[in-house]
């Protein structure tokens, strides 16, 4: 039997690193309403102070803070209501000392005025207005430019447009901007056993897991999915799907058939769709590491031949082509949390293990549970929050150990 002559996760990514240099990497300007869950192409610049002018956070009246000095339940400061904000429109006029105005929240502060005092502690006397607490400069109070100031930047290049990028994009008045066009992407998922999700398995079929499983991640990693078809364990087959996907993909994800068996035939089938094919065929990593990696130099094509079991074809995607597109697109590292291994955990000498974790909180730290299961349990990850990468060259994991969870 061939074994298979392995690659780290690191020398992966840089042989995909050395092939994807010269895929082109396109934007688009889109509007802010088709903009959730793309990525930004260029820095955003506010062009304008937010807010634009001194707005009052709380239901009040504007002061001069220095005339609230002393205030309290027993003594309260009286000022004279000189006349009150509508919400929406400027203030128009100006107060002094001795002077206050009404203001509701949101509403533009007087000038003159440096602070608002919250209306329960104020009251009406007829003419005046009674205050009954002292109020700080800038209380109850945004400043024009608070939030950002004109010409800073608003959102970097590689920014995942989330609802709250959405709403500062809004404040700035920014409903046009450039984003990255996604990867497309195909998925082939392969397999004599497989039939499709909504299918009845006969005896010795399952359902195809991994079509679905991978659709939903690689639209979550930013990849456009172009495809997605399951083809049994035919060669001929195997070749002409390929060939079909290269043709309109960036990326093609070939799902099982990636070891050494007797049907496993996808590292042949790469070969003969794809020049010059496959550049990597195994990968130190557990779960994950019958991984084929190809390159169709003619369409500028990636080819990724992905592990069959479930756990195992998710967790490379995440560490490769999770990996490819936050590269590619400037996005920031994934959040990783510290936490402690809850028990001992195992390596595998000569490879990385990925190990899925629960976490949990205990008192103001977390700790780390493992989640074992076998490969081809895809509940494995439902379960899981995270995982814990264990490095080839450990043993494994002490109970106690502190370890960084990154978060599926």
């Amino acid at each position: 039997m061939n074994l298979l002559s392995v690659d780290t996760i690191e020398q992966a990514r840089e042989k995909i690193r050395a092939c994807v240099k010269s895929l082109p990497i396109k934007n688009e300007t889109v509007s802010l309403d088709e903009s959730l869950g793309r990525i930004l192409a260029l820095d955003i610049f506010a062009e304008e102070d937010i807010p634009a002018f001194n707005r009052a956070t709380v239901d009040g009246y504007a002061v001069i803070s220095s005339d609230t000095a002393g205030a309290g339940e027993a003594i309260p400061v009286f000022l004279k209501c000189a006349g009150e904000v509508s919400m929406g429109e400027a203030a128009g006029f100006s107060i002094h000392s001795g002077e206050c105005a009404y203001v509701p929240t949101g509403g533009m502060i007087p000038s003159g005025a440096d602070a608002v005092a919250m209306i329960e502690y104020c009251e009406d006397s007829g003419g005046s207005i009674a205050v009954y607490e002292a109020v700080a400069s800038g209380a109850g109070v945004a400043l024009a430019g608070e939030d950002i100031k004109k010409g800073a930047l608003l959102l970097r290049r590689g920014t995942l447009i989330r609802p709250q990028e959405a709403g500062a994009l809004s404040a700035a008045g920014i409903i046009h901007f450039p984003v990255f066009v996604p990867l497309r992407l195909s998925i082939i998922s392969t397999g004599d056993e497989l039939v499709s999700p909504e299918g009845i398995p006969a005896p010795g079929k399952i359902r195809d897991i991994n079509s679905n499983a991978l659709k939903a991640l690689s639209l979550r990693r930013g990849y456009s999915v172009v495809s997605s078809k399951i083809v049994s364990d035919d060669a001929a087959l195997l070749e002409a799907a390929i060939g079909e996907a290269i043709a309109i993909s960036d990326v093609v994800v070939i799902s099982g058939g990636s070891s050494k068996g007797e049907k496993d035939s996808t590292a042949s089938a790469i070969n003969r769709a794809a020049k010059p094919g496959v550049f990597s065929h195994g990968l130190s990593l557990k779960p994950g590491k019958p991984t084929i990696l190809g390159w169709d130099e003619e369409s500028r094509t990636l080819l990724a031949g992905l592990p069959g079991h479930p756990v195992a074809a998710m967790v490379v995607f995440e560490l490769l082509l999770g990996w490819l597109c936050d590269k590619l697109f400037d996005r920031p590292p994934g959040f990783a949390v510290p936490a402690r291994i809850s028990c001992n955990v195992p390596g595998s000498p000569g490879r990385a293990v990925c190990q899925p974790v629960i976490l949990r909180l205990e008192g103001d730290s977390y700790t780390a549970e493992p989640v074992f299961g076998k490969s081809g349990m895809i509940t494995t990850l439902t379960r899981a929050d995270g995982y814990v990468m264990i490095d080839l060259n450990k043993e494994g994991l002490k109970k106690g150990e502190s370890v960084m969870v990154h978060l599926f």
